[in-house]
C-alpha cells in the first residue's frame, strides 16, 4: 500500500512561467479512507499579480494574499508533508508544471514526483468504451464526455463540491480516485497500471 495524498493549487493563470501559485490543499489518503483531519491547506502570495479571471475563478483576492507568507516559507512545510508520498491530481499538468516552475524560481531547482492523475484515469477509461458495430459501419465517433472534475464526480454519483479551492479539490480528487478503484479497479492493482 503507497501512502498517497491529494494535491490541489489554484493559480494566478495557466502558464506557470508566467503565473503563480496562489494556494495548496493537501488531503493525506489510502484507497480505503481518507485523513481528513490531517488536510493541510495554505493561501500564498503570488509573485504575479492576481488577474480579475482568476480572483473570479478561485475567489481569492488581493486583500487576501497582501498580508500571506511567499511559497518559499512554507516550502519546507509543504515539501516534508509530501515526501513519501503518492500524488493524487486531477489533471496532473497543473500541479507538475506550477510547483516545478515555483521551485526553479526560488531555489534553482525543480521537482519530480510520480502522480495518479484521476482526470487521466478517466480518459482512459472512456477511450477503452467499444463502440458498437454499427457505430464503427457507419463511422459514428464516440459521444463526447466531459473528464472535468466536477463532471466525472457525477458520474460516480459523488456530491457536487465548492470548485476552484484547493482544500476542496483535493478531498474531490481523492474521492474521485477511491471511486475509480472501487469502479474499474481493485485495491490490489499495482500503482504502475494507475499512474504517471
Amino acid at each position: 500500500r503507497a501512502p498517497l495524498i491529494a494535491l490541489d493549487v489554484e493559480t494566478t493563470g495557466l502558464d506557470p512561467a508566467r503565473d503563480g501559485i496562489v494556494s495548496v490543499g493537501l488531503v493525506p489518503m489510502h484507497l480505503d479512507r481518507i485523513a481528513s483531519s490531517r488536510s493541510r491547506h495554505w493561501i500564498v502570495k503570488p509573485r504575479a499579480p492576481l488577474g480579475a479571471e482568476s480572483v473570479t475563478i478561485h475567489g481569492i483576492t488581493d486583500s487576501q494574499v497582501r498580508h500571506a507568507p511567499d511559497l518559499d516559507q512554507i516550502l519546507d512545510e509543504l515539501l516534508g508533508v509530501i515526501a513519501g508520498h503518492v500524488l493524487v491530481v486531477h489533471c496532473c499538468d497543473i500541479e507538475r508544471q506550477f510547483l516545478n516552475a515555483a521551485l526553479v524560481s526560488r531555489i534553482g531547482e525543480g521537482i519530480r514526483f510520480p502522480v495518479v492523475d484521476t482526470m487521466e484515469l478517466e480518459a482512459r477509461m472512456h477511450r477503452a468504451q467499444p463502440r458498437s458495430l454499427v457505430d464503427r459501419v457507419l463511422g459514428r465517433k464516440p459521444p463526447w464526455v466531459s473528464i472535468r472534475l466536477a463532471d466525472s464526480r457525477a458520474r460516480y454519483g459523488l456530491p457536487r463540491s465548492r470548485p476552484h479551492h484547493a482544500m476542496t479539490d483535493a478531498l474531490a480528487s481523492a474521492e474521485l480516485l477511491q471511486a475509480q478503484v472501487a469502479h474499474h479497479y481493485t485495491p490490489q492493482t499495482a500503482l504502475r497500471d494507475v499512474w504517471q
